[in-house]
């Protein structure tokens, strides 16, 4: 199943169950976190860089984002394996696995702080009164599940298919 036809169902299903008009809220309710779509950006970077070291401020002049944020996402890039951090004048950030041994559900499982789509699915905060009786949850796990399974599918390699544009546009010689 495509993601558009996955937001439409779950977009139909919930304006079903909650009354919500989910029109005004753009395409997509489920979304991934700046800080992993962040984090993703900053692995191709790595990716096309190759071994060479590059800089927190390289990375988010890049792509125009604030460095204190990139800081805070290659530290957690570096506390998860994905990346390799030298410290130093001529430090800088490298990807510590080939792009290849990379897997992108590994990535968002990571990076995302959680991925309750419905409150039932959180096992801490559900404080839903029809749990049980209705079928939003296993649903909402199902989709859960498939999203994860799809991303599971593509490595950091499979993200990088024209390396070539990717560098032009990004100004990498």
């Amino acid at each position: 199943m495509n993601c558009f036809c996955f937001f439409r169902i779950r977009d139909y299903i919930a304006s079903i169950f909650f009354k919500i008009d989910f029109t005004r809220f753009g395409s997509a309710l489920l979304r991934l976190t700046l800080h992993t779509d962040f984090a993703i950006r900053t692995l191709i970077y790595l990716a096309l860089k190759q071994d060479q070291l590059v800089t927190i401020s390289d990375i988010s002049k890049q792509y125009d984002i604030s460095k204190n944020h990139m800081m805070k996402v290659a530290q957690e890039l570096v506390h998860h394996g994905f990346v390799f951090s030298e410290r130093g004048r001529n430090g800088g950030l490298r990807l510590a696995r080939l792009p290849e041994d990379i897997n992108l559900r590994d990535v968002v499982e990571k990076m995302e702080p959680d991925f309750n789509l419905v409150s039932c699915l959180d096992p801490v905060y559900n404080n839903c009164k029809i749990i049980g009786a209705c079928g939003v949850q296993r649903i909402m796990f199902e989709a859960r599940n498939n999203f994860l399974s799809v991303l599971g599918k593509y490595t950091l390699a499979d993200s990088i298919p024209n390396a070539s544009k990717l560098q032009a546009l990004l100004t990498i010689e």
